[in-house]
């Protein structure tokens, strides 16, 4: 007998979300009769991504999806296909995609996002240096800003998974970077480590005057991950012809309302910015191009990559908080079981 453990969304978090939010279960699980286009996957690694906390609110006309209460938490997951109606997907491939907390997990893959493993690549690589947060980072900034050499540019939330590996694209394309942070430790590990030009502490004083010092030719491409002040702020600082590239809005994740976006809009109008928001699945065809850039970056030391790897299924909820805390060092990612670390 198969028993399936998962994490359901027990109540809708009101500010940061506790472990009190959620419910553990467990129960008897019998293989079920798939559909077309369905796979049943187990679970090997949990990715910790901000973004999860949006899905936990109620329904609203922001687009994302919305967990239903007494559901298995939605969620960036990966694992081993153990049955398949997808041809695409055949029993023993390793997949990472939409899935749910939960050990067992039947997904249609006609509709959410599922993405083959490489051989010789285990699933801690693929939901780190080649996962989600890695890739997005770089379509944000190959595919939307669009960073020209000589250019400056300016990360919000540098010091986390997504910015960190946008920043650095950012100094492979040729530009000036300057990446902002909260604490000197992690404004001295972007410079220090990542190489980055310059590092601000968004916690050290004035955020206008201290992005104006440090970019005294102005910010031609803002790669935000944070919003709220900080977006303003580079507003404020935004060259002629500008590009603004939204890939989120942590600054207000846990307030379970829309995040207030920038004033100042004369500025786009007669600086002809652009501001853009994007996902990773816009880009889905151009992925092989993406993996083969980074492996290439990777290989020769131009890209850095950390992880914080955890584990225990039952210690979810209480990591995952831990994003919202700043006290993660680099991708977070739990691991429940050895299957994590096999390369076929």
């Amino acid at each position: 007998m198969k028993t399936n453990r998962e994490w359901i969304l027990r109540r809708r978090p009101e500010g940061p979300c506790v472990v009190d939010d959620f419910e553990y279960r467990e129960s008897e699980f019998v293989n079920p009769a798939l559909e077309p286009g369905h796979i049943l996957v187990h679970n090997s690694v949990f990715l910790c991504a901000p973004t999860l906390r949006n899905w936990m609110d109620a329904p609203s006309n922001s687009l994302y999806p919305s967990i239903d209460l007494g559901a298995p938490v939605l969620a960036t997951t990966a694992g081993r296909v153990l049955e398949s109606t997808d041809d695409r997907f055949p029993v023993g491939t390793r997949v990472t995609m939409i899935g749910h907390w939960q050990k067992y997990d039947v997904v249609n893959s006609a509709v959410w996002p599922v993405r083959s493993v490489p051989e010789g690549q285990d699933l801690i690589e693929a939901m780190g240096p080649m996962g989600m947060n890695a890739l997005t980072a770089y379509f944000g900034v190959t595919a939307v800003g669009r960073p020209l050499a000589g250019e400056t540019m300016l990360v919000s939330g540098a010091a986390g998974s997504t910015g960190s590996v946008a920043a650095q694209i950012g100094k492979i394309m040729g530009c000036r970077v300057v990446g902002i942070a909260g604490g000197p430790d992690k404004c001295d590990w972007l410079i220090n480590e990542l190489g980055l030009d310059a590092a601000i502490d968004y916690r050290a004083g004035n955020l206008v005057e201290q992005i104006h010092e440090t970019c005294p030719n102005g910010v031609d491409v803002f790669f935000d991950n944070v919003g709220g002040e900080i977006l303003q702020a580079a507003v404020e600082n935004i060259n002629k012809f500008g590009r603004i590239v939204l890939c989120g809005q942590i600054a207000g994740y846990n307030e379970s309302r829309p995040v207030q976006g920038p004033t100042n809009m004369m500025r786009f109008i007669y600086g002809s910015v652009r501001m853009q928001g994007f996902l990773l699945g816009d880009y889905e065809d151009e992925l092989p191009r993406a993996r083969e850039d980074m492996a290439t970056w990777i290989n020769e030391g131009r890209l850095k990559h950390r992880e914080d790897v955890r584990t225990g299924f039952e210690n979810i909820p209480t990591v995952y908080g831990e994003i919202f805390t700043g006290t993660n060092e680099g991708t977070l990612l739990i691991v429940t079981d050895e299957d994590a670390y096999a390369t076929n």
